[in-house]
């Protein structure tokens, strides 16, 4: 029987009510009182879940990305019921990209040596429980995406999530559990608690079981973990910018930058930001970008009422965050028609709404008066984060010193930022890109620890 609107809106009120009255008990599989008790529950699981095969372990993912697929669309609508942030059509989108792309055992090899003296083995092996903060803006996503990739090295995950998608993050929670016990596994492989805090983050953090915490967020989050005394993935901000230089095809980088720009509007950390573009190609780009794909030109005016609205005294205003353009402008008292979908205006690379990482489609564009001149601001702008830059060029030699300057763990060439998590691009997707501590896109083995075994003049039959 097809799913239609009302029954959808109908499961994820139920679903959420049910969260709701849930609360001072257990909120469904994997959901403790009390982090302590979550850690527990997870290592203990985590010792059968070493005991099981690849095979198995890849069963209970197999049945992870099923159910995924299945609630793609109850997870998206409930994301943007809670936080307000993202649209339905795109997290679905999203979900069904984390449940094809994400690697699961296959990401997990051996490397062996064998001669005269013998046989070495590098495998790679669990950490046992891993330690998981995970943000607002893409919750059930990074919950789902890290889940797969630890399940797969022989981990089990306890995810302390953003209090602001708490009930989204539960519900992600329950469905992976279920998947486990489904396919012949434990419960309790991912775990959370009732009510997440800065205290259940440090009980966590500090917990003698957690060898490894890996934290999606901000800066403050990545920092957190990086002086936990425990080793620390850390995936933090970005402000990537888009760079269009003068031998680009024009029309299309400014298709791919809206498009990228205003997925989910704006809030995968890899979205176009901002772009800086050439003198020369300024004028075109902009045309484009506001007769043919949907991007309001905003006046300064306008511009200094937008300031004052998505950010404050103590950075950004979350009622703005995750917001389409149409939203945003009639904040400030501007009505525009339905086909609108982005902001754009021309200014300084120091101006609040360019220099700053909005999770907004409000698309600053920078003037440089040559290539050269690009790079150097876009440098500048993405702030040495090293997370994520896109170019638009059909100068190889351009791009490869962009490249080289910007040094980010993604680069994005002549497409819509998205691609670089595999959607309309090759290669595999996560959510968790870590920048900062240098793993980058984080997959399965990114999870793991390498052991050497060395049988000596043994099992060499050459």
């Amino acid at each position: 029987m097809p799913v239609n609107e009302q029954m959808v809106q109908d499961v994820v009120k139920e679903v959420m009510a049910k969260l709701q009255l849930a609360a001072g008990a257990s909120a469904g599989k994997g959901v403790f009182a009390d982090m302590n008790e979550a850690i527990a529950a997870a290592k203990k699981a985590q010792k059968y879940i070493h005991r099981m095969s690849m095979d198995q372990r890849e069963q209970i993912i197999t049945n992870i990305r099923r159910k995924t697929k299945e609630n793609a669309e109850i997870l998206a609508r409930m994301g943007v019921e809670e936080t307000g942030m993202g649209n339905v059509p795109h997290k679905i989108l999203k979900h069904q990209l984390v449940a094809e792309k994400t690697p699961g055992t296959e990401d997990i090899t051996t490397t062996a040596w064998s001669g005269d003296k013998g046989l070495t083995l590098i495998e790679m092996g669990p950490f046992g429980v891993i330690g998981a903060i995970t943000p607002c803006t893409n919750p059930s996503e990074t919950i789902i995406c890290n889940t797969i990739g630890m399940l797969a090295g022989g981990n089990t995950v306890v995810f302390n999530p953003h209090p602001a998608a708490i009930k989204t993050s539960q519900y992600a929670v329950n469905m992976l559990n279920e998947a486990s016990v489904e396919a012949g596994g434990p419960d309790n492989i991912a775990c959370t608690v009732e009510k997440p805090t800065i205290d259940s983050s440090n009980i966590m953090m500090k917990h003698k079981d957690i060898q490894l915490i890996a934290a999606t967020g901000g800066p403050g989050v990545v920092t957190a973990v990086l002086s936990s005394g425990r080793r620390g993935i850390g995936a933090g901000a970005g402000n990537p910018p888009a760079l269009v230089d003068e031998t680009a095809d024009i029309r299309k980088a400014a298709q791919d930058i809206v498009n990228g720009c205003t997925f989910d509007n704006n809030l995968p950390c890899i979205a176009e930001k901002e772009i800086v573009a050439v003198d020369s190609v300024i004028s075109e780009l902009m045309h484009y970008m506001v007769t043919e794909q949907g991007c309001y030109l905003a006046s300064k005016e306008e511009q200094d009422k937008l300031t004052e609205t998505v950010l404050t005294p103590k950075g950004l205003n979350r009622k703005c965050v995750g917001r389409d353009a149409r939203t945003l402008l009639k904040m400030i008292g501007v009505m525009v028609p339905d086909n609108i979908r982005c902001i754009v205006f021309e200014g300084e690379m120091e101006h609040p709404l360019i220099a700053t990482e909005l999770m907004m489609p409000i698309l600053g564009v920078v003037r440089a008066k040559d290539f050269e001149d690009a790079v150097e601001k876009a440098v500048w702008l993405e702030h040495g984060n090293r997370h994520s830059a896109h170019i638009h060029s059909k100068n190889i030699d351009n791009i490869t010193r962009y490249a080289k300057a910007i040094d980010t763990a993604i680069l994005v060439k002549n497409a819509p930022s998205y691609a670089a998590l595999g959607f309309g691009g090759e290669g595999f997707c996560t959510f968790t890109i870590a920048s900062r501590t240098g793993e980058g896109l984080t997959s399965a083995s990114t999870f793991t620890k390498r052991r050497r075994c060395v049988m000596s003049e043994s099992l060499c039959i050459r």
